[in-house]
């Protein structure tokens, strides 16, 4: 399962597969012990889907999420605007910085 499929399914579907997920993974965990598992990488993946479906709920819970893009145009048209203020500033304060004293390794003290 991809993230980008669990990003486009409900809230509710999220959270019934996070209750199903953690019941799939104790299954595979019992088959394992008693030998009835014939792939043992299931047990991986079931558990990567778990932290799958849990970062997308915890990036839902943030505001992450997909977002439109803007429009190129609007983005293109800003851009210089916002660079050509930002430069000076970014320019004065490389001069302004004074240059940071060299660390030596210092000598070791003789014994006396």
């Amino acid at each position: 399962m991809k993230v980008d499929e669990l990003r486009i399914l409900e809230a509710d579907e999220l959270g019934m597969r996070l209750r199903t997920a953690p019941r799939e993974l104790y299954e595979l965990r019992f088959k394992h012990a008693v030998g009835q598992l014939e792939n043992s990488s299931q047990i991986s993946k079931v558990r990567h889907d778990i932290a799958r479906i849990m970062t997308v709920l915890r990036e839902r819970d943030f505001g992450f999420g997909p977002t439109a893009e803007p429009e190129p145009l609007a983005v293109a048209l800003a851009e210089p605007e916002a660079k050509a203020e930002q430069e000076p500033a970014e320019e004065a304060a490389e001069v302004e910085e004074e240059p940071k004293p060299k660390r030596g390794r210092g000598r070791k003290k003789e014994a006396e």
